[in-house]
């Protein structure tokens, strides 16, 4: 029964991160919020949404390796799963990409998680440096954002994206409704996958920090997976790749961040000496294609997702 009320817990989390991600940006739009804004940061965070709901939950009841272990996982599985999977399934154009600032934050973000995690906790202060970082980010993506609205001034409506989930044409009453299943079902979703992936730890006889890494880690990257796999099939490499780094960075600094000021989060020592280093090793592992220009074949999904598999198994066996 745990195993299946953990899979229901995390059906409700995606649902619920999806409806209020299309509320939210519908909402925004109709009250004027510029379309580029509402894509930096509604759309790109909103899929992280499951993270941050379940990493709180964690922190409430006293799971600081599901918490952890979540965002860290995810960050892992982001880079190799998730560019890993698609890649699979058609060659991601990256080459054409500029993402070079956007990476540069992620891996000095990286290195600040890594460099207050060496305290043994993140705790209030840590909490402040990483939403202090963040804000520092938006306001960043934000005056970048005014800079390009201000280039595309001459352009023509159709040649400017809508935000992912905006509908023009969607009822006051529906946005409310989106709003809603979605503030609802998050943290009924994350109560039912955070107390049903301790059980199964229990029972299993590992640690939180395990369940967190792989079950939770896995499950709440899926919104990532399934943004991802649809760009790379309609041949959007700026959308993937963007989609990846942009979910890692506030993973980083707005998950734990928040999480830090509700309660201490302690840090395993385990992570210390394996896991925050897989990760930073992924991270890397992006340079060939926002600095070098390589796309990311086939035969780099194969080898992505290897590692990826490699990792699993050192972790649960």
């Amino acid at each position: 029964m745990p195993w299946v009320l953990s899979v229901l817990g995390l059906v409700i989390l995606l649902l619920a991160g999806d409806a209020l991600v299309k509320g939210a940006v519908n909402l925004s739009l109709r009250l004027g919020v510029p379309a580029l804004i509402v894509s930096l940061t509604i759309v790109a965070f909103g899929t992280s949404a499951p993270e941050l709901l379940v990493s709180i939950k964690a922190v409430f009841d006293n799971a600081p390796g599901i918490a952890l272990g979540n965002v860290v996982g995810s960050n892992t599985a982001n880079i190799l799963l998730v560019l890993g999977v698609p890649a699979l399934l058609a060659t991601m154009h990256t080459s054409e990409c500029n993402t070079r600032k956007t990476f540069n934050m992620m891996i000095i973000a990286s290195l600040l998680f890594i460099a207050l995690a060496m305290r043994g906790v993140f705790d209030l202060w840590a909490g402040f440096i990483l939403l202090g970082a963040l804000a520092f980010v938006l306001f960043d993506m934000y005056r970048d954002s005014r800079k390009h609205r201000h280039a595309c001034k001459g352009a023509d409506v159709g040649d400017l994206e809508e935000p992912e989930g905006a509908d023009p044409d969607m009822p006051g009453w529906r946005i409310a409704v989106f709003l809603v299943l979605g503030l609802v079902g998050l943290p009924l979703g994350a109560g039912l996958l955070v107390d049903n992936a301790s059980i199964i730890a229990r029972a299993y006889g590992v640690s939180d920090t395990v369940i967190g890494l792989t079950l939770v880690a896995i499950g709440t990257s899926m919104p990532e997976l399934a943004t991802t796999v649809m760009a790379a099939l309609r041949r959007q490499a700026d959308i993937a790749l963007g989609n990846v780094i942009g979910s890692n960075l506030f993973n980083l600094l707005g998950i734990i961040g928040v999480a830090s000021l509700v309660g201490p989060i302690t840090v395993d020592p385990e992570f210390l000496r394996i896991d925050l280093w897989v990760m930073f090793g992924a991270s890397l592992m992006l340079i060939p294609f926002v600095y070098l220009g390589r796309d990311i074949t086939r035969l780099w999904g194969i080898l992505l997702c290897a590692i990826y598999a490699g990792y699993m198994a050192a972790i649960l066996l």
